[in-house]
């Protein structure tokens, strides 16, 4: 488990430093009103992450096995809206509990249209929704190669 709970976080951190790379670049060509050297900086793919999500993104991904496991049998619409729905509701909880502990959110997405209290964009519904389909198959790789993992790390 303890391995599972690395991995995801690990997951989570990588997907995250792309998310944010790829947004900035985005962003450089979309919004004209952005400093200039943040325009010219672009090329740099500077994506980032917080410490704080390691173990946000390693416990979510241990509760969503269990989740995957029980919802199988559901439609893809179903097993969909309970991913964002979870996504949401981790990502809601653990912004609030940070900004009551530390003063701040890492994240803030006040300057967007739709928000939540600056913690959560409705808007990131599909992005949630595929990564949470596509866990199910990164779930599912890691089932079938558990065995051989454990005897990779450990020895025979």
């Amino acid at each position: 488990m303890l391995l599972r709970l690395l991995f995801y976080g690990c997951l989570g951190w990588v997907c995250e430093i792309l998310w944010t790379a790829i947004y900035s670049f985005y962003r450089s060509y979309r919004d004209p009103t952005a400093p200039r050297e943040f325009r010219t900086e672009r090329w740099r793919l500077t994506g980032r992450t917080y410490l704080w999500m390691f173990p946000l993104y390693g416990a979510t991904a241990l509760f969503l096995e269990r989740a995957h496991d029980r919802l199988r049998p559901h439609s893809v619409f179903y097993r969909g809206l309970f991913y964002v729905t979870v996504c949401f509701a981790v990502e809601y909880a653990a912004g609030f509990t940070l900004r009551r502990l530390t003063g701040r959110c890492p994240w803030d997405y006040s300057w967007a249209r739709v928000h939540l209290h600056g913690l959560i964009r409705p808007d990131y519904a599909p992005v949630w929704l595929f990564l949470g389909l596509a866990f199910e198959q990164v779930h599912d790789v890691l089932v079938r190669a558990g065995p051989s993992l454990i005897l990779a790390i450990h020895g025979p």
